[in-house]
């Protein structure tokens, strides 16, 4: 019997420590560990999304930030790094207003941002909460509220998000978000499409929009699961090429 009781502490005090671990923090933690293994900041990744070429190269606590494309005036190259925002066209660097400048490189940061979900998560600017659980589509989830400081949050710095991440894989399965540029919006997006490229994973997204404005970020998977949603689009990263540079 004495042994039996001390087992019984033993499991109750390992329970009560592995709920006291389960913050926000260690949420989004497990959650880059399952979709990067380490890989995330010490690799170059190179995607297609909507026709324009995208890489980045993060290692040692460097990072480029980079978009490629051709139109009317040449060959464009943006780049965002630890320096700041340089953008070329036909190798020839342009002097831009800050305004634009900005602009620029918070446009190429957005599309790597949700391309690499969810390795940005941990990002010195970023604020994470433990919002609550929930169900959808019978899965059970964590629900966790990121926002971003002023310093070193960007321009968007405003923005607010919301990660359901999947309690027995760890994978952002659902997110939204509220954005203030252009008027303002709130989306709501679905992953699909999985794959693993060199350990790292990555997804695509179904992109929805609630009919209001004004409806709270955490009800919209309740709507989404009543299909109350309108799909917007697909965000659908292409021709995904990772090197490792460990």
């Amino acid at each position: 019997m004495k042994s039996l009781s001390i087992l019984l502490l033993t499991v109750i005090l390992f329970s009560c420590q592995e709920k006291e671990t389960l913050t926000a923090n260690a949420i989004v933690d497990k959650t880059i560990t399952e979709a990067c293994g380490g890989n995330c900041d010490q690799a170059e990744i190179n995607f297609v999304f909507r026709k324009v070429k995208y890489k980045s190269v993060r290692e040692h606590g460097k990072y480029q930030l980079e978009r490629n494309f051709i139109d009317s005036i040449g060959a464009v190259r943006d780049v965002v790094s630890n320096n700041g925002f340089k953008r070329f066209i036909n190798d020839s660097l342009q002097q831009l207003a800050d305004t634009t400048a900005s602009k620029y490189a918070e446009t190429v940061n957005s599309v790597h941002y949700f391309a690499q979900l969810p390795n940005g998560l941990n990002a010195p600017a970023a604020k994470k909460e433990l919002l609550g659980e929930a169900k959808i589509s019978g899965k059970e989830y964590y629900e966790i509220g990121v926002t971003f400081r002023e310093e070193g949050g960007g321009t968007d710095f405003e923005d607010k998000f919301v990660y359901w991440i999947n309690k027995e894989t760890f994978h952002v399965d659902y997110l939204a978000y509220s954005y203030a540029v252009n008027g303002g919006g709130v989306r709501f997006r679905e992953a699909y499409n999985p794959r693993v490229v060199e350990g790292i994973r990555f997804v695509d997204y179904n992109n929805y929009m609630p009919a209001s404005l004004k409806i709270p970020l955490t009800d919209l998977d309740s709507l989404f699961q009543q299909n109350e949603l309108e799909l917007l689009s697909k965000i659908e990263t292409e021709n995904v090429e990772v090197t490792l540079l460990k």
